[in-house]
C-alpha cells in the first residue's frame, strides 16, 4: 500500500511545471520519493529537473526504483526509454549548474530488461541503448567547459559493440577534464575483434569490475583469452562468460607431445587469481578431457557453471561429480551431453552432492528418451531447493512428459518448468537432435491437447505455482534483440570474408 507522503508525491509531480517551480522548496529527503514518483508516472520533464537538483550526494537508481515502505512496488524491471533518457539528461544538467550541490556518485546499473515493458510508453532502453546515451553524454559533456568543477562517478552497465565502439572508447579516455568518469561494473561484448576488445577493457578501469559477458560474435582462441586475463586483470570479477570456441588453440600454437596443454594450464592459473569468481560460462567450447585442468586450481567454488556443449567425456564428468565445486552449484547446464546414457551414475552423483544447494537445471537436447525418465525422477527427487528445470529438445513423449511433471510436483521450490514439444506431435521418425525448421514442424493442436493435460497434472497437484511453457526458439534474449540488426550485418560480413579466403586459397591451390 503506497503512504500518504508517496501519494502527496504523485499529486505534486502529476503538475509539471508546478513540481519544477516547487523544487527548491522541498525537503531534501522528499527527493527520492519524488524520483520515484515521476518515473512511475512517466513525467520525464519533472524526473530531469528532480535529477538536476538533486540535494544528494548520492544517486542510486536501482535502490530508488525498488520496493520500499512508501511505495512497494518493484519498478527496477520498467527500463522506460523516456525516463531513462531523462535521468541521463538531468545528470547532465546537474553537473553543468555546478553550484554548492555535488552529486558525488550516481549508480545507474540494477535496471532488469524484459520482454514487455509495463510503463505507459511501452518503448524500452535496453543496455546497448543505455551505452550509448551514457557514452554520447559523456563526451558532450567533455567539451563544455569545466574549469574547477568536481566530476561525478557514474557507475554503468556497458555494453560494447563494433556499432558503439567509437563513442564508448571516446567517453572512457577523455583528452581532458570530464564531468562524468564512468566506472563499469558489468561488460558485455559482441561484435568486436579481439583488439578492439583488449583496448576498450583496459579503459573501463577492470580492476573494478564484476561481471564480464563476451558473447558471440567476438572471435577469441586460446591465446587471445590468456593474453585477455593477463595483460588485462580481473582481481574483483565473479562472473565470466567466454564465447563460442574460447579454448580453441591458436594456429600458431605448437602443444607439447604427450604433456600438458600449458596454454589452458595458464589460463586456469590466472582464473584462480580472482578470488571472488564463482560464476563461469563456457558453453560450445571443445573442453574434452580438460575440465580438471581447468577448474581444479580455482580457490573459490563455483555458484554457477555453464558446460553446455562442451564434447564431455567419462573423465570430466567424474571430476566434475567429485570436485569441491559440486557441492556449491546453485545454476547447472549440461546441455548438449548424452549424460543419462553415456554416464548416468557420475551425473546422478553429481546431482546428489548438488542437491542442498542448486536452484536451476538445464538439460537441453540430451537425449533424454521415455527409457530414461525413471533414472531422471530418482536423480532429480533429492533437489529439493530446485526453482527451474529446463530440458527442451528432448525426444519425450507426452506419456512420459506427464510421469516427469507428476514427480516435478513434489519438488516444494519449482516455479519454471521449460519442456519440449512431445516426440507425438512429430513426424514418426523424425531425427534428434533438431534444427530449427524441423523443430517448428509440429502439430500445434496435438501439442495444445497435450500441454493442457500437463497443466492438468499441475492442478491436481496444487501446484498452481509452477509456470510451464516451450519456448521453441529459446528464451528471451533483451540484448539480441536490441542488436539483431547489427549483428547479421556483422554475420554477412563475417561469411563474405570467408568466402573471399576461401576463393584465394582455391586460385593459389590451381
Amino acid at each position: 500500500m503506497r503512504s500518504l507522503r508517496f501519494i502527496s508525491a504523485e499529486a505534486l509531480v502529476s503538475h509539471p511545471l508546478l513540481a519544477q517551480g516547487s523544487l527548491d522548496s522541498v525537503a531534501h529527503n522528499l527527493y527520492p520519493l519524488l524520483f520515484k514518483a515521476s518515473y512511475l508516472l512517466e513525467q520525464a520533464e519533472v524526473t530531469r529537473a528532480v535529477l538536476g537538483c538533486w540535494p544528494l550526494e548520492e544517486f542510486r537508481l536501482a535502490a530508488l526504483l525498488g520496493p520500499s515502505t512508501d511505495h512497494p512496488e518493484d519498478l527496477r524491471d520498467r527500463a522506460c526509454r523516456t525516463c531513462l533518457e531523462a535521468c541521463v539528461r538531468g545528470l547532465a544538467d546537474h553537473v553543468l549548474q555546478g553550484g554548492s550541490r555535488w552529486l558525488r556518485v550516481a549508480d545507474l546499473t540494477g535496471i532488469r530488461d524484459v520482454q514487455v515493458q509495463r510503463c505507459p510508453c511501452r518503448r524500452a532502453l535496453g543496455r546497448w541503448g543505455r551505452t550509448e546515451l551514457l557514452a554520447r553524454t559523456c563526451c558532450e559533456l567533455q567539451a563544455e567547459p569545466c574549469m574547477g568543477r568536481r566530476s561525478t562517478e557514474v557507475f554503468a552497465d556497458l555494453f560494447v559493440t563494433e556499432g558503439n565502439f567509437e563513442v564508448v572508447v571516446q567517453a572512457l579516455q577523455p583528452s581532458g577534464p570530464a564531468p562524468l568518469q564512468v566506472r563499469c561494473l558489468s561488460f558485455r561484448a559482441d561484435s568486436l575483434s579481439p583488439g578492439q576488445l583488449l583496448h576498450v577493457l583496459g579503459l573501463a578501469k577492470p580492476g573494478g569490475l564484476r561481471k564480464l559477458e563476451v558473447v558471440h560474435n567476438v572471435r577469441l582462441n586460446a591465446g587471445h583469452v590468456q593474453q585477455l586475463l593477463a595483460q588485462v586483470g580481473f582481481p574483483q570479477l565473479v562472473s565470466l562468460t567466454l564465447p563460442t570456441r574460447a579454448f580453441d588453440v591458436p594456429a600458431t600454437y605448437t602443444p607439447i607431445p604427450e604433456g600438458e596443454d600449458s596454454l589452458l594450464s595458464s589460463i586456469a592459473w590466472e582464473l584462480s587469481q580472482m578470488t571472488r569468481l564463482t560464476e563461469l560460462s563456457v558453453a560450445f567450447s571443445t573442453l574434452t578431457g580438460k575440465i580438471q585442468t581447468l577448474l581444479s586450481p580455482l580457490r573459490t567454488p563455483l555458484r554457477a557453471l555453464d558446460l553446455a556443449n562442451c564434447a564431455l567425456n567419462h573423465a570430466d564428468m567424474a571430476f566434475l561429480a567429485d570436485c569441491a565445486h559440486a557441492a556449491h552449484l546453485e545454476v547447472l547446464d549440461l546441455s548438449g551431453h548424452n549424460l543419462v546414457h553415456l554416464y548416468p551414475s557420475t551425473f546422478f552423483r553429481l546431482l546428489r552432492r548438488a542437491s542442498q544447494t542448486l536452484r536451476a537445471l538445464t538439460l537441453e537436447e540430451c537425449s533424454i528418451a521415455d527409457s530414461h525418465v525413471g533414472m531422471l525422477i530418482l536423480g532429480l527427487s533429492p533437489c529439493r531447493q530446485l526453482q527451474e528445470f529446463r530440458f527442451l529438445g528432448n525426444p519425450l513423449s507426452a506419456q512420459a512428459l506427464q510421469r516427469l511433471f507428476t514427480a516435478l510436483c513434489e519438488l516444494p521450490e519449482l516455479r519454471r518448468i521449460e519442456f519440449p514439444v512431445p516426440k507425438d506431435c512429430y513426424p514418426e521418425g523424425t531425427a534428434y537432435p533438431q534444427d530449427e525448421l524441423a523443430v517448428s514442424k509440429f502439430d500445434q493442436q496435438k501439442y495444445n491437447a497435450i500441454a493442457e493435460e500437463l497443466h492438468a497434472v499441475l492442478l491436481r497437484a496444487n501446484r498452481e505455482d509452477i509456470e510451464a511453457s516451450t519456448p521453441v526458439f529459446g528464451s528471451f534474449d533483451p540484448d539480441i534483440q536490441e542488436t539483431s540488426n547489427e549483428l547479421g550485418t556483422f554475420l554477412l560480413q563475417a561469411f563474405k570474408t570467408a568466402l573471399e579466403n576461401f576463393s584465394r586459397a582455391l586460385k593459389q591451390v590451381e
